[in-house]
């Protein structure tokens, strides 16, 4: 038999529903799978409240919501729990949050008195919208997954990034090596280092409290005469960015690539990072990037998508076939 025709008893067609955070990736990924994305309706109200609406029913499908949770946060994550809800009520057969971005995953512990965990909180109402199962990429802290009670694939862009300095950086390089901007990223930063089989170098610094700005101290590790590629999970200020590459300067680096999964990008961090002394700068559709940002970095700007990862794990999901092996091929 084969296993590629295999459905799951009980379950009809993938129904693709895009939210509007993330359309361009809904549609890469209703591509690949050669399916059309349910027409709906959102609408946001004068008074800030928002609306759903399913054009046509979803009645024992296997539906997968994609929506990705970056600014504006909490609309957007407001939105994708009524949708989630909306589905949920028009009896669809199985749910799937497909959450490119998850929102709060800094905030994933108690580390000083008299705080919320959030991720927890966000993992909680996603369950109780009506999520059956969910799948995400790259959170930015692994303990995010135990939050959920549902099933859930957590997922990674890393080796899509690793494939695209293979294929269009790596000859061209100097004694290249990886560098990591903090200690927290000092695990994933060995693995690129031995998925390229690079050195690997590592910035200590300090963070204090609440505050957003963080004291990069020294480099671990020799970037002297050598190209360096600063990977990280996610860009939000960029600070951490400037500092990694003022010390990295400072220690005799020759040319700065910077390599990471989500552009989330708040404030001026599109202004900020364009100014850098960057050679490229290489990142995914997992957050969309509006067009004035993509001009401001002009050609040094890579962005490589997650959209045939996000649809051959919906496939896999929906045939009952392993993600695992996925990775593993």
């Amino acid at each position: 038999m084969n296993s590629h025709k295999h459905e799951i008893k009980g379950y009809g067609d993938i129904a693709l529903f895009p939210g509007t955070a993330s359309p361009k990736l809904a549609r890469k990924i209703a591509d690949y799978l050669s399916k059309e994305l349910c027409e709906r309706d959102v609408i946001l109200f004068p008074n800030d409240n928002l609306f759903v609406k399913l054009h046509s029913s979803v009645r024992g499908q296997d539906v997968y919501v994609i929506q990705t949770t970056s600014r504006p946060v909490q609309q957007n994550l407001m939105e994708l729990l009524i949708s989630l809800q909306t589905i949920r009520l028009d009896s669809a057969a199985r749910i799937t949050a497909v959450l490119p971005y998850l929102c709060y995953g800094r905030s994933d512990k108690k580390d000083q008195p008299r705080v919320p965990i959030t991720a927890r909180l966000v993992s909680d109402m996603i369950e109780v919208a009506g999520a059956d199962r969910y799948m995400t990429l790259d959170p930015h802290a692994g303990q995010v997954q135990g939050f959920f009670s549902i099933p859930g694939d957590v997922l990674t862009a890393s080796h899509i990034v690793e494939d695209y300095i293979r294929d269009n950086l790596l000859e061209n390089l100097t004694n290249p090596v990886i560098m990591t901007v903090d200690l927290g990223f000092a695990k994933k930063g060995r693995n690129y280092a031995e998925g390229l089989d690079m050195p690997v170098a590592f910035i200590e610094k300090r963070r204090v409290a609440n505050d957003s700005k963080a004291e990069a101290l020294n480099i671990i590790g020799d970037v002297n005469g050598r190209d360096i590629i600063i990977v990280d999970d996610e860009v939000d200020t960029g600070g951490s960015i400037a500092q990694a590459i003022k010390l990295a300067r400072e220690n005799g680096a020759r040319d700065i690539y910077l390599a990471f999964i989500h552009p989330v990008f708040s404030s001026n961090a599109a202004v900020r990072l364009s100014s850098l002394d960057l050679k490229e700068i290489i990142t995914t559709d997992t957050v969309p990037i509006p067009e004035e940002s993509k001009k401001l970095f002009g050609n040094r700007l890579k962005i490589c998508s997650v959209a045939p990862l996000l649809a051959e794990v919906i496939l896999r999901a929906h045939e009952g076939r392993s993600v695992g092996e996925l990775f593993d091929e």
